[in-house]
């Protein structure tokens, strides 16, 4: 098997700091599966759908993906519209973590079918407490057999 194979949780985020961040936190809430990380939306894309550089993974879609919105060469909201739009993945459950809080951002979030929207606070704290809860979240959603 493969690590794409093995790929449960894709963490789409193009700031070092932040995925690191999310990684550690993910680990301390006690989330233990496979994290594929990406560093923006058209390598998002392009893995979930098979095509570019990943036209030979061969492993199931990620039960999750965390998806940040301000990314180079394509958003989270271009990302989340695709995803949402096309049968094979519109199933799939996406949270976005990002640092717009901007009401617009939200709504077209929620509009496009997200299924949860968590603003990545400043504090360190508090960024390990937002996403301990994103990880528990994905605790509980991977009790239920897909």
């Amino acid at each position: 098997m493969d690590d794409f194979e093995a790929v449960e949780i894709l963490l789409v985020e193009d700031s070092d700091a932040d995925a690191e961040l999310i990684l550690r936190a993910l680990r301390k809430g006690g989330v233990v599966n496979q994290v594929m990380r990406l560093r923006d939306g058209v390598e998002a894309l392009e893995f979930v759908f098979r095509e570019g550089a990943f036209n030979q993974r061969r492993g199931r879609q990620p039960r999750l993906i965390m998806l940040d919105l301000k990314m180079p060469r394509l958003g989270g909201i271009d990302v989340l519209s695709r995803l949402k739009t096309d049968e094979r993945t519109r199933m799939i459950p996406v949270v976005v973590l990002t640092s717009s809080a901007e009401e617009q951002d939200v709504a077209e979030a929620y509009r496009l079918g997200v299924n949860s929207y968590l603003v990545k606070p400043v504090d360190f704290a508090a960024f390990t407490s937002v996403i301990t809860k994103a990880g528990l979240y994905w605790a509980v959603m991977n009790q239920t057999p897909h």
